[in-house]
Protein backbone atom coordinates (compact mmCIF):
# COMPACT_ATOMS: atom_id res chain seq x y z
CA UNK A 1 0.00 0.00 0.00
CA UNK A 2 1.29 3.46 -0.86
CA UNK A 3 2.07 5.63 2.11
CA UNK A 4 -0.02 8.75 2.29
CA UNK A 5 1.87 12.03 2.20
CA UNK A 6 0.32 15.15 3.71
CA UNK A 7 1.87 18.35 2.42
CA UNK A 8 1.93 21.53 4.47
CA UNK A 9 4.12 24.60 4.96
CA UNK A 10 7.56 24.32 6.51
CA UNK A 11 6.64 27.12 8.93
CA UNK A 12 3.83 29.53 9.77
CA UNK A 13 3.57 32.40 12.28
CA UNK A 14 2.27 31.54 15.74
CA UNK A 15 -1.28 32.78 15.13
CA UNK A 16 -2.51 30.05 12.77
CA UNK A 17 -0.65 27.19 14.41
CA UNK A 18 -3.01 24.46 15.47
CA UNK A 19 -5.51 25.56 12.82
CA UNK A 20 -3.67 25.06 9.52
CA UNK A 21 -5.84 22.60 7.64
CA UNK A 22 -3.30 19.86 7.19
CA UNK A 23 -4.48 19.10 10.73
CA UNK A 24 -7.71 17.69 9.30
CA UNK A 25 -5.83 15.13 7.25
CA UNK A 26 -3.42 14.27 10.07
CA UNK A 27 -6.37 13.78 12.41
CA UNK A 28 -8.22 11.56 9.95
CA UNK A 29 -5.18 9.36 9.45
CA UNK A 30 -4.73 9.06 13.22
CA UNK A 31 -8.37 8.10 13.70
CA UNK A 32 -8.21 5.50 10.93
CA UNK A 33 -4.77 4.14 11.72
CA UNK A 34 -3.58 5.00 8.21
CA UNK A 35 0.21 5.35 7.88
CA UNK A 36 1.31 8.73 6.62
CA UNK A 37 4.20 11.14 6.49
CA UNK A 38 4.34 14.91 6.36
CA UNK A 39 6.32 16.86 3.79
CA UNK A 40 6.60 20.56 3.24
CA UNK A 41 6.62 23.41 0.80
CA UNK A 42 8.29 26.68 1.73
CA UNK A 43 6.19 29.32 3.45
CA UNK A 44 8.31 31.90 1.65
CA UNK A 45 7.02 32.30 -1.88
CA UNK A 46 3.93 30.26 -1.03
CA UNK A 47 1.76 32.18 -3.48
CA UNK A 48 3.63 30.66 -6.42
CA UNK A 49 6.04 27.94 -5.31
CA UNK A 50 3.66 24.96 -5.49
CA UNK A 51 0.99 25.91 -7.98
CA UNK A 52 1.44 22.61 -9.78
CA UNK A 53 0.09 20.82 -6.71
CA UNK A 54 -2.30 23.49 -5.40
CA UNK A 55 -3.43 26.06 -7.95
CA UNK A 56 -4.27 28.64 -5.26
CA UNK A 57 -0.93 28.35 -3.45
CA UNK A 58 -2.52 26.95 -0.28
CA UNK A 59 -2.08 23.87 1.88
CA UNK A 60 -2.75 21.08 2.45
CA UNK A 61 -2.57 18.78 -0.48
CA UNK A 62 -2.41 15.01 -0.35
CA UNK A 63 -0.37 12.39 -2.21
CA UNK A 64 -1.44 8.76 -2.36
CA UNK A 65 0.94 7.07 -4.75
CA UNK A 66 0.40 8.60 -8.18
CA UNK A 67 -2.80 10.27 -7.01
CA UNK A 68 -2.52 13.87 -5.89
CA UNK A 69 -5.34 16.05 -4.69
CA UNK A 70 -5.82 19.43 -3.06
CA UNK A 71 -8.45 20.90 -0.71
CA UNK A 72 -8.78 19.49 2.80
CA UNK A 73 -12.42 18.49 2.24
CA UNK A 74 -11.58 16.47 -0.84
CA UNK A 75 -8.67 14.87 0.99
CA UNK A 76 -10.96 13.91 3.85
CA UNK A 77 -13.43 12.25 1.51
CA UNK A 78 -10.57 10.29 -0.02
CA UNK A 79 -9.35 9.15 3.40
CA UNK A 80 -12.88 8.35 4.55
CA UNK A 81 -13.27 6.00 1.62
CA UNK A 82 -10.19 4.14 2.83
CA UNK A 83 -11.47 3.46 6.32
CA UNK A 84 -14.82 2.46 7.78
CA UNK A 85 -13.75 4.20 10.99
CA UNK A 86 -14.27 7.48 9.15
CA UNK A 87 -17.31 6.63 7.04
CA UNK A 88 -19.75 3.69 7.07
CA UNK A 89 -19.89 1.40 4.06
CA UNK A 90 -23.68 1.16 3.86
CA UNK A 91 -25.31 3.58 1.44
CA UNK A 92 -27.34 5.41 4.06
CA UNK A 93 -24.43 5.88 6.45
CA UNK A 94 -22.13 7.05 3.68
CA UNK A 95 -24.69 9.50 2.34
CA UNK A 96 -25.34 10.93 5.79
CA UNK A 97 -21.62 11.33 6.48
CA UNK A 98 -20.99 13.05 3.17
CA UNK A 99 -23.91 15.44 3.49
CA UNK A 100 -22.72 16.61 6.90
CA UNK A 101 -19.15 16.98 5.68
CA UNK A 102 -20.38 19.26 2.94
CA UNK A 103 -22.62 21.07 5.43
CA UNK A 104 -19.56 21.81 7.58
CA UNK A 105 -17.80 23.36 4.59
CA UNK A 106 -20.68 25.00 2.74
CA UNK A 107 -23.27 25.90 5.39
CA UNK A 108 -21.06 26.69 8.40
CA UNK A 109 -17.47 27.43 7.34
CA UNK A 110 -18.60 29.47 4.34
CA UNK A 111 -20.17 31.88 6.85
CA UNK A 112 -17.82 31.54 9.82
CA UNK A 113 -14.57 32.29 7.98
CA UNK A 114 -15.62 35.66 6.46
CA UNK A 115 -17.42 36.55 9.70
CA UNK A 116 -14.25 35.78 11.67
CA UNK A 117 -12.13 37.79 9.23
CA UNK A 118 -14.32 40.86 9.66
CA UNK A 119 -14.18 40.45 13.43
CA UNK A 120 -10.38 40.30 13.67
CA UNK A 121 -9.91 43.19 11.24
CA UNK A 122 -12.05 45.42 13.45
CA UNK A 123 -14.82 46.16 10.98
CA UNK A 124 -17.15 48.84 12.37
CA UNK A 125 -20.15 46.74 11.40
CA UNK A 126 -20.00 43.02 10.72
CA UNK A 127 -22.88 42.52 8.34
CA UNK A 128 -22.51 38.74 8.56
CA UNK A 129 -23.39 38.56 12.26
CA UNK A 130 -27.08 37.82 11.72
CA UNK A 131 -26.37 35.11 9.17
CA UNK A 132 -23.70 33.61 11.38
CA UNK A 133 -26.00 33.54 14.41
CA UNK A 134 -28.78 31.94 12.44
CA UNK A 135 -26.58 29.15 11.10
CA UNK A 136 -25.11 28.37 14.50
CA UNK A 137 -28.55 28.42 16.13
CA UNK A 138 -29.81 25.93 13.54
CA UNK A 139 -26.85 23.67 14.20
CA UNK A 140 -27.35 24.00 17.96
CA UNK A 141 -30.81 22.48 17.56
CA UNK A 142 -29.36 19.52 15.68
CA UNK A 143 -26.57 18.94 18.21
CA UNK A 144 -29.03 19.22 21.08
CA UNK A 145 -30.81 16.15 19.74
CA UNK A 146 -27.92 13.84 18.88
CA UNK A 147 -24.43 12.89 19.98
CA UNK A 148 -23.03 12.41 16.48
CA UNK A 149 -23.95 13.96 13.15
CA UNK A 150 -24.19 10.75 11.12
CA UNK A 151 -24.62 7.00 11.56
CA UNK A 152 -24.98 7.21 15.36
CA UNK A 153 -21.20 7.22 15.79
CA UNK A 154 -18.06 9.26 15.16
CA UNK A 155 -17.38 9.83 11.47
CA UNK A 156 -15.38 12.21 9.29
CA UNK A 157 -18.42 14.50 9.46
CA UNK A 158 -17.80 15.08 13.17
CA UNK A 159 -14.09 15.59 12.55
CA UNK A 160 -14.74 18.28 9.98
CA UNK A 161 -17.60 20.01 11.78
CA UNK A 162 -15.72 20.15 15.08
CA UNK A 163 -12.67 21.56 13.33
CA UNK A 164 -14.79 24.32 11.81
CA UNK A 165 -16.47 25.09 15.14
CA UNK A 166 -13.44 25.01 17.45
CA UNK A 167 -12.11 28.43 16.37
CA UNK A 168 -12.05 30.61 19.49
CA UNK A 169 -14.17 33.50 18.23
CA UNK A 170 -16.74 31.11 16.81
CA UNK A 171 -17.01 29.22 20.11
CA UNK A 172 -17.38 32.49 22.02
CA UNK A 173 -20.14 33.80 19.76
CA UNK A 174 -23.39 33.30 21.69
CA UNK A 175 -24.45 30.74 24.26
CA UNK A 176 -24.82 27.35 22.59
CA UNK A 177 -24.23 24.65 25.22
CA UNK A 178 -24.92 21.68 22.97
CA UNK A 179 -22.42 22.93 20.40
CA UNK A 180 -19.80 23.62 23.03
CA UNK A 181 -20.24 20.17 24.57
CA UNK A 182 -19.96 18.65 21.09
CA UNK A 183 -16.71 20.48 20.29
CA UNK A 184 -15.25 19.51 23.66
CA UNK A 185 -16.19 15.87 23.20
CA UNK A 186 -14.75 15.60 19.70
CA UNK A 187 -11.51 17.46 20.42
CA UNK A 188 -10.84 15.34 23.51
CA UNK A 189 -10.32 12.34 21.25
CA UNK A 190 -6.74 11.00 21.40
CA UNK A 191 -6.37 11.19 17.62
CA UNK A 192 -7.13 14.92 17.62
CA UNK A 193 -4.77 15.56 20.53
CA UNK A 194 -1.92 13.77 18.76
CA UNK A 195 -2.54 15.45 15.41
CA UNK A 196 -2.78 18.86 17.07
CA UNK A 197 0.40 18.36 19.11
CA UNK A 198 2.26 17.08 16.06
CA UNK A 199 1.31 20.13 14.02
CA UNK A 200 2.41 22.50 16.75
CA UNK A 201 5.72 20.67 17.08
CA UNK A 202 6.20 20.74 13.31
CA UNK A 203 5.86 24.51 13.07
CA UNK A 204 7.84 25.13 16.27
CA UNK A 205 10.71 23.16 14.76
CA UNK A 206 10.71 25.66 11.90
CA UNK A 207 11.26 28.60 14.24
CA UNK A 208 14.98 27.88 14.48
CA UNK A 209 15.30 28.21 10.71
CA UNK A 210 13.82 31.69 10.60
CA UNK A 211 16.37 34.44 10.03
CA UNK A 212 14.30 37.15 11.70
CA UNK A 213 12.36 36.46 14.94
CA UNK A 214 9.94 39.29 14.08
CA UNK A 215 8.95 37.83 10.75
Amino acid sequence: MNELIIWTYDWVPKGPRGFVRDLRLRWACEEAGLPYSVRTVAFDGRETNHLGQQPFGQVPFLSDGALQMFESGAGLVHLARKSERLMPRDAEGEASTLQWMFAALNSIEMVSVPWWFLEITGAKENTLTGWMGNRLDQLEKVLGEREWLAADRFTAADLLMADVLRVGKVRAFGNRPATEAYVNRITERPAFRKAHADQLAHFEAGDAKQISPTR
